[in-house]
């Protein structure tokens, strides 16, 4: 059980607190890498939603 629960421990979470946390930046990632795809293709679309998303999120687990 301590191999599913220290992690989450170090960073003051439960391990489904740390869970619902991992699955909200997964999906986040996901969309900024979807937004680069298409950006690959179409220069023109999604110029700042890729960097977007990971500068919020940086910011949000450095602030932890």
């Amino acid at each position: 059980m301590q191999l599913f629960t220290s992690h989450p421990a170090s960073v003051d979470e439960t391990y489904l607190q740390h869970m619902r946390v991992s699955l909200t930046f997964f999906a986040w990632l996901s969309l900024a890498a979807s937004a680069a795809l298409m950006h690959a293709f179409l220069p023109f679309l999604f110029e700042k939603t890729g960097s977007g998303i990971i500068k919020r999120l940086y910011a949000r687990i450095h602030n932890r």
